[in-house]
């Protein structure tokens, strides 16, 4: 059993969100959890399920998200270059990483040649060094691929080289579990929440195998910042809760809340603080072991 976690770029239309959901769920997967967000305007999708029927959903799901996406009048918060921005195949023991990165590649090449997508790889499945990196397609946005694309600097790993009209591309990868994991200030203060995710970002001499961004939240009228820890084993939400509220109070400034996307490791979410506020977080929906038990128990 895999798992995927596909991302996509529509976080406040429910009806678009809930058919993207069906799609996902018609050949076999289980959707085990959904997150939206409308200031970053993007919904993560969680499903597991086995090989041939995890390739299929996502296929699926890509399909209705094309048909229902429009990336040129796509606004938000969160970095993003297409209606189906990632999909990511998720392998639970390290013994099926070949397996994974095996459905990976076909999912990349069933959405690129279905759907008419370009579709790049990122993580290990990238072929350059410079690739394995979201933000290296991402920078700049929709357009700025475009250009590039236009230019010849980049070519996608499957499809065509160009973007789809109105659904962008889409980024493809196989990786083990990772967390996303956001944090809000008590304060409107965008400066000190990208201050504070440069701290936090591994690329800037931060925590291991952690990505950050500052982005404000109109609706909620504060800041966030928004990480990825990629390996929740070795670095802890406790870790980077400490290190994210020491460099708040450098710059007068605090942690107001915390909120996990999607479902995290049981061993990420030891020795979280007690004082902090994990919004909306209950562990029989959010704990990755627990939801694997109950869905397939």
């Amino acid at each position: 059993m895999f798992e995927a976690v596909p991302n996509i770029s529509e976080g406040r239309r429910q009806e678009v969100v809930e058919a993207v959901g069906r799609a996902l769920g018609r050949s076999g997967a289980s959707v085990l959890d959904v997150h939206s967000d409308a200031d970053h305007n993007r919904s993560v999708f969680t499903l597991v399920g086995e090989p041939q029927e995890l390739a299929d959903a996502l296929v699926a799901g890509a399909r209705e998200a094309v048909s229902l996406i429009d990336m040129r009048v796509h606004e938000g918060a969160h970095p993003c270059v297409g209606a189906l921005d990632v999909a990511p195949v998720v392998y639970l023991r390290p013994e099926d990483r070949e397996l994974a990165c095996d459905e990976a590649l076909a999912v990349a090449n069933r959405i690129a040649g279905e759907l008419e997508l370009p579709v790049f790889l990122y993580g290990v499945l990238a072929p350059e060094a410079e690739r394995r990196e979201r933000s290296y397609f991402r920078e700049g946005g929709v357009g700025a691929l475009q250009e590039r694309l236009e230019s010849g600097e980049l070519e996608p790993d499957f499809g065509p080289r160009r973007l789809h009209p109105t659904a962008g591309a889409t980024l493809v990868a196989c990786r083990p579990p990772l967390v996303a994991f956001n944090l809000e200030l008590a304060e409107p203060d965008l400066d000190a929440a990208k201050a504070i995710a440069a701290e936090l970002r591994e690329a800037g001499g931060g925590l291991a195998g952690v990505r950050a961004i500052g982005v404000m939240l109109d609706r909620a009228a504060t800041a966030q910042v928004s990480v990825n820890v990629h390996d929740p084993f070795a670095m802890p939400l406790a870790e980077v809760v400490r290190a994210a509220r020491q460099a708040a109070a450098s710059r007068n400034v605090s942690i107001g809340a915390a909120e996990l996307v999607g479902l995290a490791p049981e061993a990420a979410l030891e020795g979280l603080p007690a004082d902090l506020d994990l919004k909306g977080f209950d562990e029989r929906r959010h704990v990755l072991e627990k939801r694997l038990t109950s869905a397939h128990g």
